[in-house]
């Protein structure tokens, strides 16, 4: 059998390791400036640990906004875990990043969206579509030549 690049496993981890990367920053700098995230993650995964009556009222997804208030923001290479306050109720909760569906933050106009495609039982691969909401700056590829490089 043919040997190929899995690029959508490989994106979902560089997307991971780049929200553990802010995450990890603010969990030790704090939030800078206007920043703010807004996290949707989904609910069923099997290590996601949120109180009962927030399962019961989001069964299958749910968003969470880090801005204002938040507390004991603990950052691993597996996810996250935070305490964020519900009606004047904190409630602790761990968030994988397999979990994770987007992470936005609106205070630069940057997001990202995980989307997932279910496969047959036999498949472990997953599709993942990533979308910043950045208008990159699109430029022609240049083909450049080793020669130019080498020593002579």
């Amino acid at each position: 059998m043919a040997r190929s690049i899995d690029y959508g496993n490989l994106m979902h981890r560089a997307m991971r390791g780049l929200i553990q990367s802010v995450l990890a920053d603010v969990a030790e700098h704090g939030l800078p400036g206007a920043h703010h995230f807004f996290i949707t993650f989904d609910t069923t995964h099997p290590d996601v640990q949120i109180a009962d009556w927030l399962k019961e009222r989001y069964p299958t997804e749910m968003t969470v906004v880090i801005q204002h208030w938040y507390e004991n923001l603990v950052v691993t290479d597996e996810g996250f875990s935070i305490t964020l306050n519900f009606g004047n109720n904190p409630e602790p909760m761990v968030i994988p990043f397999d979990a994770l569906r987007t992470f936005v933050d609106p205070s630069v106009e940057f997001g990202l969206r995980f989307e997932t495609q279910e496969h047959d039982e036999d498949e472990d691969d997953e599709d993942l579509e990533i979308e910043v909401e950045e208008d990159p700056v699109r430029q022609d590829a240049e083909i450049v030549s080793l020669d130019q490089f080498r020593k002579h």
